[in-house]
């Protein structure tokens, strides 16, 4: 996950070459998420990422502005619990005419995840499965059994997020998420790229 503050997203140079770094470890996605940032900025940025993730064949996806999304031209959109309910998104989706976008949701208790798979989402965000610093107020931690029993109940995939090292990776690829969702694990590794890579062995393993 490319985590920007306004900063970053005015500074070409800099959003690229942290865009190729985290590219390089060949993620499943990679996602734009720019809490303080404007629709401008962000869809600004969108517009330098999408053809770096082509170039990578990576899918590139916008965090919570379903807006920007679709006016990048991006793969995926990942809404949250307070940005726009999933029924209107595909509605928005489908009077776009980009029935190939894929909504991801983010959910924190087993009530909303089944509500989102149940309501058409393409995937669904658990969490926290740990505690995490990436968010001023973060629900409670959901935990390991948890998270393995959503992804029990549900017909489409769940992405873990929320506090997970590199050491928890194992864990919750066992638990049966289909990816995980990291910020700090990878930003403050001494190699992010290797630590991506990491990640995906990991998953590898517990297939």
């Amino acid at each position: 996950m490319l985590d920007a503050d306004p900063e970053l997203l005015a500074d070409d140079v800099a959003l690229e070459v942290r865009a190729k770094t985290l590219l390089a470890a060949g993620p499943c996605c990679l996602q734009l998420r720019a809490k303080t940032a404007t629709a401008r900025a962000i869809a600004a940025a969108g517009r330098r990422l999408l053809p770096l993730c082509r170039a990578a064949g990576v899918p590139f996806c916008v965090n919570d502005r379903l807006d920007v999304a679709l006016a990048v031209g991006a793969d995926v959109v990942h809404l949250g619990q307070d940005d726009l309910p999933l029924a209107d998104a595909r509605r928005v989706r489908a009077s776009a005419g980009r029935p190939d976008l894929v909504i991801g949701f983010s959910t924190h208790n087993r009530a909303q995840a089944l509500a989102a798979a149940a309501g058409g989402a393409d995937y669904i965000g658990f969490g926290p499965v740990f505690g995490t610093r990436s968010k001023t107020n973060p629900d409670p931690t959901v935990g390991l059994e948890a998270l393995a029993e959503i992804c029990g109940a549900v017909a489409v995939p769940v992405v873990a997020i929320g506090g997970i090292t590199l050491d928890d990776v194992p864990l919750v690829a066992r638990a049966g998420a289909a990816a995980v969702a990291m910020i700090a694990a990878v930003d403050a590794a001494p190699d992010p790229a290797a630590a991506g890579r990491a990640v995906a062995a990991a998953f590898a393993a517990s297939r």
